[in-house]
């Protein structure tokens, strides 16, 4: 038997399967619970790399104070 050329079904990809609050409409709470999870995580990202960066600028600026603190004391 041929193929058959105007059967596409299954042609495009799969489809997510939505639970049942998906389908009645509630699935939007788990979206909104989602979105605030990445905000609050992108909020920690940026928490942390500006420590990180305060501290690899403090680690940095210490033995130039030091070494500067030093000459002029000897001047």
């Amino acid at each position: 038997m041929a193929k058959s050329r105007n059967n596409l079904l299954g042609v495009g990809g799969q489809r997510k399967k939505l639970s049942r609050a998906d389908q009645q409409g509630a699935g939007s709470a788990r979206t909104a619970d989602r979105k605030v999870a990445e905000d609050k995580k992108q909020e920690l990202v940026r928490k942390m790399r500006e420590r990180a960066e305060a501290q690899a600028a403090t680690t940095a600026a210490e033995p130039g104070e030091q070494g500067d603190d030093a000459s002029s004391a000897q001047s």
